[in-house]
């Protein structure tokens, strides 16, 4: 392992709060260094877990015994949500201060359980991004294994992608008991790692696994409530054309979805795309989260024209930007299609392409291509303030 610490963006709220992310996105090391005094619950120990799930009322009695002053972590607290109850009840009481941490949001969704109705705030933890590695970021090694924390830190890669798949079938699915038929989803997972960057057919899914249509739907609601995969909705631009209304589907990380299809080795041609936009995907997501660099996400394409296509459109009380992303090397006019498609939309105030490396464009009709690493220095000092500058 790389013995390497590296400083997160995400910044701590002062007052309680949820953090939700991914296994293996270094929540629990983010934890230890922004609250290196806090009270744990750590319920991914099994001793722990256990004599909380016998005896509940100790979480109280323990917590009674921390002093006002001092944070309290409960982390994977959606393996028993019941909790939350105490957990607001010392927020209103003693204005004790938690960081309530988990990598799935199903439970707590679906237990019906207290969420705190607004007490406490919500957090995301991402896999790394291209500025909290620095110059060790490379874009070819990110596409290939990913920027998952756990991974991006191993010495065996590839070994660890692989880990991680078989870690998540059974803790997160088979120990949670989140499906009856494994094997089905087992078979579905590869599936859906195909679907990324891609409207999602359900009915081609649920063939191609041997389930149900109902069942695989089930089964992405699975997926994004771990989240390991988010829909990314479509814009009604309104532009006089039948727009899709279908969401696309994107996996968090680059590595993981090599990891769930079984691709091994060097990346090939035909995979290149949909790892390129979906990194992409994944970064916009992330700098909303952690800087506020949009309001709301979307993608945009006609109806009958699978050629033309704005991948993201970022949603500002400023204005709008669209964003395409594109895989090759050199650019040509072929990359602008869908941009120059939605040109006339109202609010529109910028055209970005980006591409995975060459020079800095302008093309004669404003549509900026920038390669991978200017844009990230870009959302580094925040997108949404370079609106108006030209960059």
């Amino acid at each position: 392992m790389v013995n390497m610490v590296l400083q997160r963006i995400l910044k701590a709220p002062k007052q309680s709060f949820f953090l939700l992310g991914p296994r293996g996105s270094g929540k629990s090391t983010w934890l230890r260094a922004t609250f290196p005094d806090a009270y744990v619950f750590d319920l991914l120990s099994e001793e722990v877990y256990q004599r909380l799930l016998a005896n509940p009322g100790l979480f109280a009695n323990e917590v009674r015994a921390v002093s006002t002053d001092r944070w309290i972590v409960v982390d994977e607290v959606q393996r028993l949500p019941n909790l939350l109850n105490e957990v607001h009840r010392f927020i209103e009481e003693k204005r004790l201060r938690f960081v309530l941490c988990g990598s799935s949001a199903r439970k707590l969704k679906r237990a019906d359980v207290n969420l705190l109705a607004g007490r406490a705030l919500h957090r995301s933890m991402h896999p790394f991004v291209p500025e909290e590695i620095g110059a060790r970021f490379v874009p070819e090694e990110a596409l290939r294994y990913g920027l998952l924390p756990i991974v991006w830190d191993s010495t065996a890669k590839e070994e660890t992608l692989a880990a991680y798949a078989r870690l998540y079938l059974k803790e997160e699915i088979q120990s949670e008991a989140l499906v009856r038929n494994l094997s089905g989803f087992a078979r579905f997972l590869p599936l859906a790692a195909l679907a990324h960057g891609q409207t999602i057919n359900v009915t081609n899914i649920a063939r191609e696994a041997g389930v149900a249509r109902t069942t695989v739907a089930g089964y992405l609601d699975i997926l994004e409530e771990t989240l390991l995969c988010f829909r990314l909705p479509a814009y009604e631009a309104k532009l006089r054309v039948r727009e899709r209304k279908l969401p696309k589907w994107y996996w968090c990380d680059p590595g993981i979805v090599r990891a769930m299809k079984r691709a091994k080795g060097d990346l090939v041609a035909e995979e290149k795309g949909a790892l390129f936009e979906g990194m992409v995907a994944q970064l916009l997501r992330a700098y909303k989260d952690y800087r506020g660099i949009c309001d709301q996400m979307y993608y945009w394409a006609p109806a009958g024209q699978p050629k033309t296509e704005v991948d993201f459109l970022l949603l500002q009380e400023s204005g709008i930007i669209a964003i395409e992303a594109k895989s090759g090397s050199t650019f040509h006019e072929g990359w602008c299609r869908g941009l120059r498609a939605v040109a006339k939309l109202k609010g529109l105030r910028r055209r970005i392409i980006v591409y995975p490396r060459g020079p800095v464009l302008r093309t004669k009709d404003g549509i900026d291509v920038f390669p991978f690493q200017h844009f990230t220095d870009l959302l580094a000092g925040t997108l949404c303030t370079t609106l108006d500058t030209g960059l």
